[in-house]
């Protein structure tokens, strides 16, 4: 048999429990966070799903940050489809020209990551310094979506080419989308009441970026 102190407070759990305010979950798209990546991603004309799957889970609304952001993951996709195309090397060595085309591949994704060591050092660290670098920006990512697309230019293998292509798909999509917000930047400073004239001139002093060289 149960006890009478045992029953009392058997009584008030219950009591606690069917009373309790049930607590209301905040929907996300109404938060400062999602506005502000809806904000950077609406710059984006085609898809901007990989824009916003990639951005939420960034702790900041600040819009500056967030666009940094999308391009720091734009650079780590890059750095896997570099680290994937090594993986698919033993898988083809018997083939010479598909070895020759993964090899071509991986140098010239290898150069889009130095373009964006490059890159690093034009955005620098605020707004300002973001805006007056608006044209090297643009450049150095037009850049790497240029060496995703040669990439695939020199497989002429439909099983390799749709191999390489899922590989390194998302660096290639996020790349193109990083650019895009990057093109979109007036639009963006304009959403979130960001005051500042863009740069559109290369008066870096630096030499250009490696893509120069290599088209």
């Amino acid at each position: 048999m149960h006890s009478p102190i045992k029953l009392a407070f058997l009584f008030l759990s219950l009591t606690a429990i069917a009373t309790a305010i049930p607590v209301k979950r905040t929907n996300y798209l109404f938060t400062t966070h999602a506005k502000a990546v809806s904000g950077i991603c609406t710059v984006i004309q085609s898809n901007t799903s990989l824009c916003c799957k990639t951005l939420k889970h960034v702790p900041t609304d600040d819009p500056i940050e967030l666009i940094r952001a999308l391009a720091a993951a734009a650079e780590t996709s890059v750095k896997s489809s570099v680290t994937f195309l090594s993986q698919i090397k033993p898988k083809h060595k018997s083939n010479a020209v598909a070895t020759a085309a993964v090899d071509s591949c991986e140098k010239n994704l290898n150069y889009a990551l130095e373009d964006f060591a490059d890159f690093w050092k034009a955005t620098g660290k605020d707004v300002n310094t973001l805006a007056h670098n608006y044209f090297v920006c643009k450049k150095t990512l037009m850049s790497i979506m240029g060496y995703h697309s040669t990439c695939l230019d020199d497989i002429e293998d439909k099983g390799l080419l749709k191999e390489v292509e899922l590989g390194i798909g998302v660096g290639k999509n996020l790349s193109s989308d990083s650019f895009d917000v990057f093109n979109g930047l007036n639009t963006i400073f304009k959403t979130f009441g960001i005051k500042v004239k863009l740069n559109g001139e290369d008066t870096s002093p630096r030499p250009p970026p490696l893509s120069d060289y290599y088209f």
